[in-house]
């Protein structure tokens, strides 16, 4: 792998992998040689077109919920943990809004869950690595809140 990717494609492809799966702890290198290049190729993907992905889940979310109920987690799971549960959030979607309106915290505080607790590691072990520029992110997202308004 050395000789054919640069030192950032390694870095990557294991970023790919270990974000693809439900349960990285349990990943096996057996598993990465079997399907390791396919889920890299599907992650970059991802990552090329995460803005225009973005901007379509957002602006389905600020027609379908309110924004404060979309993080609010006093009733059992949150509407935004359904939706990534659902796969209809990515991984690096879950990021952007917690970069945008730190939820994480008061969900860590509030479900004593094991499934919540899987998702917010990896949201706190992925988001060092996911370089993206978030002004146009707030940027779209307050345009289509304004809209709504």
């Amino acid at each position: 792998m050395s000789r054919k990717k640069t030192e950032q494609e390694i870095q990557n492809f294991f970023l790919a992998n270990f974000t693809q799966t439900f349960d990285p702890q349990g990943m096996w290198i057996g598993l990465i040689i079997d399907s390791g290049e396919k889920k890299y190729s599907r992650w970059s993907e991802q990552i090329e077109n995460l803005f225009e992905v973005f901007k379509t889940n957002a602006d389905r979310i600020v027609n379908e919920y309110n924004i404060e109920e979309f993080f609010s987690c006093k009733k059992g799971h949150s509407p935004i943990l359904k939706e990534y549960l659902s796969s209809n959030l990515s991984i690096e979607e879950m990021i952007i809004y917690e970069n945008i309106f730190s939820f994480v915290k008061e969900h860590d505080k509030k479900l004593i869950d094991p499934v919540w607790e899987s998702v917010s590691l990896k949201i706190k072990k992925y988001m060092p690595f996911l370089n993206i520029n978030m002004i146009q992110y707030k940027k779209h997202l307050i345009e289509q809140v304004q809209r709504k308004d």
